[in-house]
């Protein structure tokens, strides 16, 4: 991390909580959806998601979302979130994280804290609320502001535009470095990945000023 960081822009769903029974939901809904969508069923809507995922990520030379693909797949992003926000139930899978709850809290004093996230504000806010973390973002960025999922870079200079940083002076953090990570670190900005909670916890020690 470098003396000029400011802010720290965080990634939600994989990267402050990860349950894969709770990804493999989100999952299966998409699939619900594009079997309404297409007209087919849901099992042959999941091999459709598969197929388009990969083939655009061979195309583009990058692993897209899930809400991507979906497009892709003739799905309307506000009526797929709509469905997202209906079809699923974060309460069934989640709780409370104090390890995460602390790493906020002590990284908030130091540094500007805020979300950007695939997800729609309606699961969002759903999710912050019941792993502890509701409140502690200065800003909370969703689908909803744009309809443009990640990663794109008109969103991201946006979105840098309204919290008065330049990208070198934020670090993101991220599950997925092709959607959360490559293009903020292309702007120049500072990137860290993680993939589990005992990875999150290690990003204070990283830091320069978050003791």
């Amino acid at each position: 991390m470098t003396d000029q960081l400011r802010a720290i822009i965080f990634d939600l769903d994989g990267t402050l909580y990860v349950d894969r029974a709770l990804g493999r939901e989100i999952h299966l809904s998409a699939c619900r959806y594009i079997a309404e969508v297409r007209g087919v069923m849901p099992a042959q809507a999941e091999l459709l998601v598969k197929q388009t995922k990969e083939r655009l990520s061979a195309d583009l030379g990058y692993r897209v979302s899930l809400t991507r693909t979906c497009t892709e797949l003739g799905a309307d992003i506000r009526e797929l979130h709509r469905h997202f926000c209906e079809d699923i139930t974060p309460e069934a899978f989640l709780g409370r994280d104090e390890r995460v709850v602390t790493l906020l809290q002590r990284l908030g004093t130091p540094y500007e804290l805020y979300l950007y996230t695939n997800n729609n504000l309606c699961l969002s806010d759903r999710i912050m609320r019941l792993i502890g973390i509701e409140g502690m973002f200065r800003r909370v960025f969703t689908i909803e502001d744009s309809w443009r999922p990640k990663p794109d870079r008109e969103v991201l200079e946006e979105m840098l535009r309204e919290i008065g940083c330049t990208a070198q002076e934020c670090l993101f953090v991220g599950d997925r470095y092709d959607v959360d990570l490559m293009l903020p670190r292309e702007m120049g900005a500072q990137v860290f990945l993680s993939t589990a909670v005992e990875e999150l916890l290690k990003l204070e020690t990283m830091t320069w000023r978050s003791q």
